[in-house]
């Protein structure tokens, strides 16, 4: 049985979609919404129906259904099959809970496009009022394993240079591979790993150090021996 909030004149919607940040979003809706004593939401919202979601998002969902259950969240929301624009739909829940406040997450990046594009959260303005608006500032890099940090990926291909191979941006007829580059966070040079799938299908994952190829290879290809 969920504890009755205190205060019911304030009720908080964080709106989430696939990456690592979604978790983070919902802990700070969470902490928000303890301070205030009121309920709070979590919401998701795709254009594709539910039955169509690929393994990764299936994961994320039922990841964020868990942590809402450990939180004592109000109500984990799914809109899905949504053809409606993201705003509208989020308006909508708003409207029907009693939102106040609302938490969505932003990238860095995503300002340079608020100055051609306009932004998400004046898109939900114009869909509604008296509703604050928290903008957090969202990590774009990833992680690995071993804890290294990455920039978001960029398209890269591999190439065969003499007895070795390195890492190119252009296309061009020495390109074997076509894969994403993921760059070390805080170096000037191309160290990183370069992900691509080879032949048979399967996907290979290359260590980089200014441009070439080192290191061993996971998921041998059927190129690129030592």
């Amino acid at each position: 049985m969920k504890k009755i909030k205190g205060r019911m004149d304030e009720s908080i919607l964080v709106c989430v979609y696939y990456g690592p940040n979604g978790e983070r979003l919902i802990r700070r809706g969470h902490k928000l919404a303890n301070m205030l004593d009121c309920p709070l939401y979590v919401l998701t919202v795709d254009p594709l129906p539910y039955d169509e979601f690929d393994a990764e998002k299936s994961g994320y969902i039922e990841r964020w259904e868990e942590l809402c259950e450990e939180l004592d969240v109000e109500e984990f929301i799914i809109r899905d099959n949504e053809k409606r624009s993201s705003a509208r739909a989020i308006a909508e829940v708003v409207h029907h809970h009693n939102i106040t406040q609302i938490i969505i997450g932003q990238s860095p990046q995503k300002r340079w496009e608020e100055i051609t594009k306009g932004s998400f959260s004046s898109a939900l303005q114009r869909e509604m009022t008296f509703v604050d608006i928290h903008i957090v500032s969202i990590d774009r890099t990833i992680k690995s394993p071993e804890g290294t940090s990455y920039e978001k990926g960029v398209r890269a291909f591999l190439q065969k240079d003499g007895e070795s191979y390195r890492l190119g941006f252009t296309r061009s007829n020495k390109n074997l591979y076509e894969g994403i580059f993921y760059k070390e966070i805080g170096t000037d040079f191309n160290n990183g790993v370069f992900k691509f799938i080879n032949k048979d299908g399967k996907t290979c994952q290359l260590h980089v150090t200014d441009d070439k190829i080192t290191g061993a290879i996971k998921e041998e290809p059927n190129v690129v021996k030592k």
